[in-house]
């Protein structure tokens, strides 16, 4: 065989024939005005012809002058319209999903190429050869199609739509249909486009048996986060999956839903036990509200206000301050309350202790009665921690819908605090009794809370009290709280 032979069967790709192969490399002697013999154009040829290959949909960047790969269609958009400046006659433009094994991508076909996949040329299901320009779209990357071709020989086994769970979420992927307990709720927010309209978004933490994911709702999907509350059984229609900051989120737009259902989702976070984080962690933290401090707001750089808020939770392990920022803040949490605090950040707080620090992207959930979690052991015995021990132990969350109590290790769990027996001649526990209670002032205000090392105590009283200060507090309890008839 002659050069122009021998190089044309060292490609890797079929995308020419031999015939158009050698006309290009014609093409090429004649635009190097024969500065190139047939060998060096072929090579030439062969290279622009291999450049922009990728193994997979997962290796496409924005920032690529021009990709070639092998993807399904999963789903097929409608025809929309648009007009050009200074033309007459209105843009065309359709968007596809396809995807492979390593992920998914939005296809953009313009003008003639979606008309004709208007005219029902292109199927769910249909693979293809795809070359185009990768870019950064409104709903992330995007590639626009110069040229995409069927390929009946070869076999991407994805599956287009249907159901999946948390974690087979892969980026890029569309029309997606995920069932999970809704964990947390943000308020919607106001945004300016550049076109002058003003945009609306709001997030919501789900999760279900696999994981869990913030889920981003726009315009008027944003209000569904304000209309569900945290234990709710959902599912997600027809959403798609974007990257933010390193982590997969699910989106839904207007052609999208979330919507309550009536089936049970489990859900059973892995937490770290609060002794073992280290500054610069992202971590998983539960146990019991020890502390509760005021709200304070401030004024930021930019003269906007924020607010924030510090706990203290505790688990078999240890304890740590929680500093709840913006939204979280406002989270009504008391002493008792049994939390569990998802993707966290580890920083160096006040007197070189540590903090975790509870952000935008975190998921503050409390923990109703019977919730499924053991119960944390403040004195130190063998009860399984709700931020999970050492040995693996992990806070629970299967009733977290339905209010029901879960076995654990053979035993109910509860999410109630086991008090430490300090042998005081009262028990604490009976509502009416007369007892005393001395600790240090955690938390000032309506109601003081009182912290003696080992539990907390929420306290009625007219008494002016500093934080810090070790009092002795003395009334009948009622429902949990100490009705102070004396504070010395």
């Amino acid at each position: 065989m002659g050069a122009i032979e021998d190089i044309y069967a060292d490609l890797e790709t079929d995308e020419v024939a031999e015939e158009e192969f050698r006309e290009a490399v014609e093409q090429k002697i004649e635009q190097m005005g024969g500065l190139a013999d047939e060998e060096t154009a072929a090579m030439l040829i062969a290279h622009e012809l291999a450049d922009g290959e990728v193994n997979g949909v997962a290796d496409i960047e924005p920032g690529m002058d021009e990709v070639k790969f092998i993807a399904k269609v999963m789903a097929v958009g409608d025809l929309r319209t648009f007009e050009r400046d200074g033309e007459d006659e209105d843009g065309r433009v359709i968007n596809v999903e396809v995807a492979d094994e390593t992920g998914a991508v939005t296809l953009s076909f313009w003008d003639q190429q979606a008309a004709s996949i208007d005219d029902g040329q292109l199927d769910v299901g249909d693979v293809l050869r795809i070359k185009g320009r990768p870019k950064e779209g409104y709903n992330g990357l995007e590639v626009s199609v110069d040229k995409a071709e069927p390929d009946d020989e070869e076999t991407i086994d994805v599956q287009p739509g249907g159901a999946t769970t948390i974690d087979g979420l892969t980026l890029g992927q569309s029309d997606v249909n995920v069932r999970g307990l809704v964990l947390d709720t943000e308020s919607v927010r106001t945004f300016d486009r550049d076109d002058g309209s003003e945009g609306r978004v709001a997030n919501l933490s789900l999760g279900d048996e696999t994981g869990r994911v913030r889920v981003t709702m726009w315009d008027e999907r944003a209000d569904r986060a304000e209309e569900l509350s945290a234990g709710t059984a959902v599912e997600v229609v027809d959403g798609y999956v974007r990257e933010r900051d390193g982590d997969l989120e699910l989106h839904v737009g207007e052609h999208g839903a979330v919507e309550a259902i009536e089936e049970t989702v489990e859900f059973t976070p892995e937490t770290a036990p609060i002794d073992g984080v280290e500054i610069g962690q992202q971590v998983d933290i539960g146990g019991v509200i020890r502390s509760a401090d005021p709200k304070r707001t401030f004024d930021r750089d930019d003269g906007s206000e924020g607010q924030v808020r510090n706990v203290r939770v505790q688990d078999q392990t240890g304890d740590i301050r929680v500093a709840l920022w913006g939204d979280k803040a406002d989270k009504e949490l008391q002493p008792g309350d049994e939390v569990f605090l998802a993707d966290v950040e580890i920083d160096d707080g006040w007197q070189d202790d540590l903090e975790a620090s509870a952000n935008w992207r975190s998921t503050v959930v409390v923990l109703e009665d019977g919730a499924t979690t053991e119960p944390v052991d403040t004195a130190g015995g063998s009860g399984g921690a709700a931020g999970g021990a050492s040995d693996g132990a992990a806070t629970g969350l299967d009733a977290f819908a339905d209010g029901e109590t879960a076995e654990s290790d053979g035993g109910t769990a509860t999410a109630a605090v086991d008090g430490a027996d300090d042998g005081r001649s009262d028990d604490g526990d009976g509502d009416g009794e007369l007892v005393e209670f001395t600790g240090t002032v955690v938390q000032t205000g309506e109601p003081v809370v009182l912290d003696d090392g080992e539990e907390t105590m929420s306290v009625e009283t007219g008494a002016t009290l500093q934080l810090g200060q070790e009092v002795t507090a003395r009334g009948r309890v009622t429902d949990g709280r100490l009705d102070a008839e004396d504070v010395f």
